[in-house]
């Protein structure tokens, strides 16, 4: 397995396009997959990460994790896999957005991925800040649907696997149905090489930018060699598209890398037929941590902090000349409540970011503080400590009016829920839906109704 140094992935980060293009082949064929015991064969797929490095680890349950992957390809022997990601790596071209870029592209090569498809979103992204997609084949193999973003990169890639006297050939292309007719998929596949001696399967694989049903009957009709169709994912968990008996099998692979999606190729059922069958495997919080995934995730961490990030987030003004003038500002006058909530966890909900290591990402930070979207709150622990945790006026909105005319302007009772979804999304905080009245009770710091003693 390569590693790559820290020198040359910030020469990565910092320029790409000065990297000297290698000349490829439309199709690579590799050998040295040999001595298996079982005719079986399994395409991890991954994809559409959207730069979800790993769960925010806010709650329990939560799915995802670079570092988890591992636990999950490790269970088939690196002669029976194969290791493919399918693209969209970041969601946009922020600057936190592509320090994530390249630190994935670093925990692909640490976990052994054999393949990396970059789609049309992706190589927009390389184009407009590194340069040419063609640097990054230095690293790993690469491959893109064909056009002027793709430069050079081919996009067809092939893996040769042998069974005792058996070889299975695993084809993986990529087009984009929208520019490319379907006639032209079957030009992807090559036939055997001439010598071939000993038995030989093949088994196409097709990496589509648009899945519909009546674009999967037309890819059967049209281009028969093809037997399996990976589908652009538009929801976090994999599933099957269409009928999983037809050919070809159709699925998408979920988001987010919540789920790791399996293609199980048994070659020895049918002499010259493969048996696909599909299932998505999730990555659970039990699942073992590679301790090399985690320091890249430290790395990480001290990039978006070197970055200074927190201080450029965008930042609005208020309207109304209202502004954030911190939990303290209450306590004088609505002591019961002030004093209850400073005894709750989310009083002290920046501390949990400071233990991991995330204080420095605004990702994180905006849900462990107040107001962070506005001029006025939350800036940096050093600048603006007094926004610093989640305090009274994220529910309650900005108090500088009701602090000088507490009788004229009353603090609005904003709806709990309203507020509470906001960073208690599934991803963030996965056993809140459901559980709404029960996790209000936990934050309940105002005494009964029409009882006084709050306030003075």
């Amino acid at each position: 397995m390569k590693r790559i140094a820290v020198g040359i992935f910030c020469f990565i980060l910092i320029s790409v396009s000065c990297i000297s293009k290698q000349p490829t082949e439309s199709s690579r064929h590799q050998t040295g997959h040999s001595g298996a015991d079982a005719e079986t064969i399994t395409v991890f797929f991954t994809g559409y990460e959207l730069g979800a490095l790993k769960p925010c680890g806010c709650s329990g349950g939560q799915l995802g994790g670079l570092d988890r992957r591992s636990a999950v390809f490790d269970t088939v022997p690196e002669e029976q896999r194969l290791i493919i990601d399918t693209g969209s790596l970041v969601k946009s071209e922020s600057e936190q957005d592509l320090i994530k870029f390249n630190i994935i592209i670093q925990a692909f090569d640490l976990l052994g991925y054999d393949l990396i498809h970059f789609n049309r979103h992706d190589l927009e992204i390389i184009g407009n800040n590194f340069g040419s997609p063609d640097g990054y084949e230095s690293i790993l193999n690469i491959m893109a649907p064909s056009g002027p973003l793709s430069s050079n990169t081919p996009s067809t890639f092939t893996q040769r696997f042998q069974f005792h006297e058996k070889l299975v050939d695993i084809t993986v292309a990529t087009i984009d149905v929208n520019s490319t007719p379907i006639e032209f998929i079957g030009e992807l596949y090559f036939p055997a090489p001439e010598g071939d001696t000993m038995p030989r399967s093949s088994v196409n694989i097709l990496i589509l930018n648009r899945c519909d049903p009546e674009l999967i009957e037309s890819i059967a009709e049209k281009a028969p060699t093809v037997d399996c169709l990976i589908c652009p994912s538009e929801s976090d968990d994999p599933h099957i598209v269409g009928d999983p008996n037809q050919r070809p099998l159709a699925f998408s692979i979920g988001r987010k890398g919540r789920n790791i999606a399996k293609l199980h190729i048994d070659t020895a059922q049918i002499e010259n037929t493969a048996k696909l069958s599909f299932q998505a495997q999730k990555v659970t919080e039990d699942l073992e941590q590679d301790q090399t995934l985690l320091n890249l995730y430290k790395d990480y961490q001290k990039l978006v902090k070197d970055a200074n990030l927190l201080e450029k987030h965008p930042r609005f003004t208020l309207p109304d000349g209202l502004h954030y003038a911190g939990s303290d500002s209450c306590a004088s006058c609505h002591q019961y409540s002030y004093v209850e909530w400073m005894g709750k966890p989310h009083a002290s909900a920046f501390a949990t970011l400071e233990k991991v290591g995330s204080q420095y990402d605004p990702e994180c930070v905006k849900c462990h503080v107040v107001g962070m979207d506005y001029d006025s709150g939350f800036i940096s622990e050093s600048k603006t400590p007094l926004m610093k945790d989640v305090g009274c006026e994220v529910c309650h909105g900005p108090g500088s009016k009701h602090n000088a005319y507490p009788e004229q302007i009353k603090m609005p009772i904003t709806e709990p829920d309203s507020v509470c979804i906001e960073c208690h999304t599934p991803e963030h905080s996965s056993d809140y839906a459901g559980h709404e009245e029960e996790k209000l009770l936990l934050i309940q710091h105002w005494p009964e109704p029409n009882d006084l003693s709050d306030v003075k």
